[in-house]
């Protein structure tokens, strides 16, 4: 008969190896033991996690759809009554959603919004302020010039609306125009890796869609544009009706005198950007030159006379003091 212990490799037959493999597989068995019957499931846990998740979602999305809602009717009132009045039509609202347009505002509902409020700020603006001067009676005036107030007020909110939009529009411009030199450097690049135009404007896009979100938006639907249209022609035409100053005006008609004669693009966008920063650099040397001119009104009214005050001031006291202790 053969014995087992001589089948086994020499270092298994000491007595200390084997108490430490007995030892090992006693942990092992203790190891399983507590999973099995100490360690609780967390099944049930993650049960209740999702409860709580599904719970929580259910309460944000009624209170999504609360909002959404009060948006429709609001927006529906606001669509009825432009409806109702027909002032979507003709060749005005037309102008009105170019001017929109410029300002970032392309969509139908900010067209609706913005003549909804030129029709109804006046009466409300007209309202309030006839309320508060012929219902209060804090102000003691004619009625002739309390009805001149409320007119007055009533302009106002006619006019409030557009200068709200071209104040967003002379802003953009203002950001576009500041941005637009590195746009081209940018696009001077991608041209230079060989891409194409349309490419790479969409790359540029989405390079700087933090740094110039304005820029950003104008190149990508110039970009669009230029993928959907039969003519690039047409694309570059209305960036440059969009952005309406001399700087993209000059780029569009870059871009289209390159595509007819053949001109590398990225050497005339180099010399454009080249231009641009030298114009932008002579604007800040412009208002740093008229900085002293302005200064000077503020320096004569405030800053003299308390000169003055300093100066002669003691002499003056000096004076004062002398006559008073001759008298």
């Amino acid at each position: 008969m053969v014995d087992l212990a001589t089948l086994l490799p020499d270092w298994l037959r000491d007595e200390n190896m084997l108490a430490l493999i007995a030892g090992a597989a006693s942990l092992a068995v203790a190891l399983m033991m507590w999973n099995a019957f100490l360690v609780k499931d967390a099944l049930p846990g993650r049960i209740k996690n999702l409860e709580k998740r599904r719970t929580k979602l259910k309460t944000n999305i009624a209170n999504q759809t609360k909002q959404r809602s009060k948006l429709i009717v609001r927006e529906n009132i606001m669509h009825r009554v432009v409806k109702k009045l027909q002032l979507m039509r003709g060749e005005r609202a037309k102008l009105i959603a170019a001017k929109l347009a410029k300002g970032g505002w392309r969509s139908k509902d900010a067209l609706v919004a913005y003549l909804f409020a030129r029709i109804s700020l006046p009466a409300l603006f007209a309202i309030l302020t006839g309320t508060y001067l012929f219902g209060t009676g804090v102000v003691d005036w004619g009625f002739a010039v309390k009805l001149l107030v409320c007119a007055a007020a009533g302009l106002i909110g006619f006019i409030l609306p557009d200068m709200l939009v071209k104040n967003r529009i002379s802003k953009r411009y203002t950001a576009i125009r500041k941005s637009l030199p590195d746009g081209l450097d940018l696009l001077v690049i991608c041209t230079e890796a060989g891409l194409n135009l349309d490419s790479g404007l969409d790359r540029v896009c989405r390079e700087m869609a933090n740094s110039a979100p304005e820029l950003s938006d104008e190149l990508g639907l110039t970009s669009i544009e230029i993928g959907f249209l039969p003519d690039r022609k047409m694309a570059l035409a209305n960036l440059a009706s969009r952005v309406d100053f001399q700087a993209m005006q000059t780029l569009a008609n870059t871009l289209v005198q390159t595509e007819k004669y053949g001109t590398p693009l990225a050497v005339a966008l180099r010399v454009l950007a080249a231009e641009m920063r030298d114009e932008r650099m002579m604007k800040a040397e412009e208002k740093a030159a008229r900085l002293p001119a302005i200064m000077t009104v503020p320096m004569i009214i405030f800053i003299l006379p308390a000169l003055f005050i300093v100066l002669i001031g003691p002499a003056v006291l000096k004076a004062i003091d002398a006559f008073a202790g001759g008298g």
